[in-house]
């Protein structure tokens, strides 16, 4: 059984991500499972720092994005709404090219947080940087 609130599809994650950083950075989220999200992300000048390997912020970057999203996807939007408290990673091993790939699983899904653990992972599925991100849980506000 999936822990997903409605029935979100890759397609529509896609396009929710409109013209902003991730659209910029290249990511796509490629599945999603009963409990989880993968989405890759290039591995080109747009994500690399000046010596020529994988920005640790562009990891980061991707970490962020499918922890948030997995995260909104878990409660009923038209009542709450989930943001960063806060976001930590370790970067294991550099990459110069090819695409990455991140995996987002939930740690703990609570009513005023949620923990998201991310795994990402180069071409070769060398693991090269773990994350682990806090969203709180927010209450839209009334109109």
């Amino acid at each position: 059984m999936a822990i997903w609130h409605g029935a979100p599809t890759v397609e529509s994650i896609n396009q929710s991500m409109g013209n902003c950083m991730p659209s910029y950075l290249g990511m796509q989220v490629t599945e999603l499972g009963d409990d989880f999200i993968v989405g890759t992300m290039p591995v080109e000048d747009r994500t690399r720092q000046p010596f020529g390997i994988l920005h640790g912020g562009a990891s980061v970057a991707l970490a962020e994005t499918l922890g948030s999203m997995a995260a909104n996807m878990v409660v009923d939007n038209s009542k709450f709404y989930c943001v960063g408290q806060e976001i930590n990673a370790n970067h294991l091993r550099p990459v110069s090219d090819g695409l990455v790939t991140g995996k987002a699983s939930a740690v703990h899904i609570g009513r005023s947080s949620q923990v998201w653990e991310i795994r990402i992972h180069d071409a070769n599925g060398k693991l090269n940087c773990i994350s682990r991100i806090t969203m709180a849980v927010v209450p839209v506000p009334s109109q």
